[in-house]
């Protein structure tokens, strides 16, 4: 025979309370009540396997205590640790988190917002898909509070932002190249559809103007922010006889891939090639040679987009409209100096 839960007011009668005080404790507005009262309502609820009903709670208070967490490629190391970041900041909150991967498609980002829209979350962290353009379309879309991640986007309901300055970022990257003694620098870049990979590339171009040399589209290749173009591009390169003796790279996973290249077409790194890559994945450190590369605060990021997202849910901020940038939050970026440069 299946066991009838316990109810609230089962609890309440049993610990000598009202049921509002119950509803409180595990709603954590329990300010006003003693922590002996707190502790023996929580020790019966655990005595009797007491588990909470969310999503009538939900309907009441009008509130989930669940995130959505939208990433465009779980594959790749540098979303995980994001995932990690937010993860731990909900937990300490007593929020969870619902991760939605999209592998960088539209449609099923899409398809995502409506799931967690049913799911009435209380808000989403996004890093969206490399296609979404439609902001008009976004503007009926999205009805919960947005804070962006790693991609910048003009779009409603955002109530902040967490990002990097890319093109500082890149531009001190490329420098660093050229200071080496590198002086004819290609660059390997992920999709042009995302404001985060137009700074990187706009960072290239100012480090190269900064030390008198004439950007020449040739040296750029554009794909994707995985490790098999980065392979490709530096085939492609090769054989197109481009006269590079470094590689810039849009991500650590496409410097993986050059690098990897550049092993088939007995070229050494980094005595014939210099390789730079970007973000200090936890890889960039265990391959040979050891990748030099600009490290993000990856882990930093999804912690702080979650405390953004949760302290404006807490303290009933509104989200902003598509002209407004909400709390944005800039964080720094370090050179990581290793053996492929």
């Amino acid at each position: 025979m299946t066991k009838k839960p316990v109810t609230i007011k089962e609890i309440a009668k049993e610990a000598g309370v009202s049921i509002a005080t119950v509803s409180m404790i595990f709603n954590n507005k329990d300010k006003s009540i003693s922590q002996a009262t707190r502790e023996k309502v929580l020790e019966i609820a655990k005595e009797k396997d007491y588990i909470p009903n969310s999503m009538a709670r939900s309907l009441v208070t009008r509130q989930s205590r669940t995130l959505g967490l939208v990433l465009p490629d779980i594959v790749n190391p540098f979303f995980p640790e994001i995932a990690r970041g937010a993860e731990d900041k909900a937990r300490q909150a007593r929020y969870s988190i619902i991760i939605c991967n999209t592998d960088d498609n539209l449609e099923q980002e899409d398809k995502y917002i409506d799931i967690l829209t049913e799911k009435m979350v209380d808000g989403i962290i996004f890093a969206h898909s490399a296609d979404r353009k439609d902001i008009a379309r976004e503007s009926r879309k999205y009805r919960m509070p947005i804070v962006l991640i790693d991609r910048d986007y003009a779009m409603p309901n955002v109530m902040g932002k967490v990002l990097i300055d890319n093109q500082k970022a890149s531009c001190k990257g490329v420098n660093y190249l050229l200071e080496k003694g590198y002086k004819k620098i290609a660059y390997i870049a992920g999709s042009m559809n995302t404001q985060t990979a137009k700074d990187r590339l706009d960072g290239y171009k100012n480090a190269l103007a900064q030390n008198k040399i004439t950007y020449d589209n040739h040296y750029v290749k554009i794909g994707e922010y995985k490790s098999q173009w980065g392979m490709e591009a530096t085939r492609q390169l090769l054989e197109e006889n481009i006269p590079f003796d470094a590689i810039f790279c849009g991500n650590d996973l496409i410097a993986i891939g050059a690098m990897k290249a550049l092993k088939e077409a007995s070229l050494r790194v980094p005595e014939d090639v210099g390789i730079m890559g970007f973000d200090d994945i936890y890889v960039a450190s265990m391959v040979e040679p050891e990748l030099t590369t600009i490290k993000q605060p990856i882990y930093e990021m999804g912690y702080r987009a979650a405390e953004i997202l949760i302290d404006g849910i807490e303290n009933k901020e509104q989200p902003r409209n598509k002209s407004s940038e909400g709390r944005k939050i800039i964080l720094d970026t370090e050179l990581i100096v290793r053996k492929s440069s």
